[in-house]
């Protein structure tokens, strides 16, 4: 089979805004980079779930915001829709419903979470519907104030969690139907820990892995649906003890049957690879893999989950990785896949 993958980027070097590739995975190959979106920074992507339209950040001049595309499915171009900016910095993270009624956006610099409608005939974006503002801070210097890094619904769309990175915050809002956010609950995290993106485990409903940036773990979350609130079952690490040079915590991902967590480590550029137990979801430690770059912000994996293809964003190259689905370990295929400051990767 061949699959049409997309890549979000920084535009700050040589990379042009958003590219598309061809993953084969009788032949394992990545072939076809070329650049499918001309757009300022548009490092984190989202597609919806009927795969007829993508979302990207977006920078324009003095501005951030959200840009939309209709996508067509036979040939993989994106044709642009509709944008919505908004004078200062670019939001950092973009996410939409399962019946793309509604986008939101996080803001890591202004410190908010954003909500947006969307026209489900035509996927364009509205304004701004509701934006709400954190305010917290932490103890590490670069907690000095909210930086909202991560919102996502959970997976029964009753509540939209947001990740406060820099107040070390979880919080949970509601949605009505006009878009309008509501927080109903929030949970401190560790200090200094610097929260930043999890996962809700697809077969236990009540159990969430959330990576943090700054003390490079995982916390393992219990949700509870009624009140949409969240407590700390356990704390893993993503490094070896004794690596003590720079690392930040980036992107965490499960597989769909559960058994599996991988976790992204900027600095030790690795992947942690983690079992979780099938009964109560908490994860014994399997092993650390080189990604074979620079920074890994991000990685995915493929529609057939047999494939893992991580972005090293500093050293502008794609990893791919065959994975064992019985072991969850990972080897590399092919490396050195250029693909300017790559952040993200959503597939068709």
């Amino acid at each position: 089979m061949k699959y049409t993958g997309f890549i979000g980027t920084y535009t700050k070097k040589d990379s042009k805004g958003v590219y598309s590739f061809t993953l084969d995975t009788e032949e394992a190959k990545i072939s076809d980079i070329k650049v499918a979106a001309e757009i300022g920074n548009p490092t984190y992507l989202n597609i919806t779930d009927d795969k007829n339209y993508l979302y990207a950040i977006a920078t324009e001049d003095d501005k951030g915001g959200i840009a939309a595309y209709s996508i067509d499915k036979s040939t993989g171009e994106l044709r642009f829709l509709n944008k919505q900016m908004a004078k200062g910095p670019n939001p950092c993270h973009v996410n939409t419903d399962q019946m793309h009624r509604f986008l939101f956006s996080t803001n890591y610099h202004k410190g908010t979470v954003e909500s947006y409608l969307l026209d489900q005939e035509n996927g364009t974006i509205s304004p701004v519907v509701s934006s709400i503002q954190h305010n917290g801070s932490g103890p590490d210097p670069r907690q000095e104030k909210s930086h909202v890094h991560f919102s996502s619904m959970t997976p029964d769309e009753a509540y939209l969690v947001a990740i406060d990175l820099g107040g070390d915050l979880l919080s949970t809002y509601t949605v009505n139907e006009d878009g309008i956010l509501t927080e109903v609950n929030r949970v401190e995290l560790p200090a200094g820990s610097g929260p930043r993106h999890l996962v809700f485990h697809p077969k236990l409903e009540n159990i969430v892995y959330l990576v943090t940036e700054f003390s490079s773990e995982v916390i393992v979350l219990n949700y509870q649906k009624e009140n949409g609130s969240f407590t700390i079952n356990q704390t893993i690490r993503t490094i070896p003890e004794g690596f003590t040079e720079n690392n930040q915590g980036s992107a965490i991902h499960i597989t769909s049957d559960g058994k599996f967590v991988y976790s992204g480590n900027r600095g030790h550029n690795s992947l942690a690879i983690f079992k979780a137990n099938e009964e109560t979801g908490e994860l014994s430690f399997v092993e650390n893999v080189s990604t074979e770059g620079d920074w890994p912000r991000d990685f995915v994996l493929d529609p057939t989950e047999k494939f893992l293809i991580a972005t090293n964003q500093e050293s502008s190259n794609l990893t791919l990785f065959v994975r064992d689905a019985e072991t969850g370990r990972l080897t590399v295929i092919e490396k050195d896949i250029p693909a300017p400051e790559a952040v993200c990767i959503k597939f068709l």
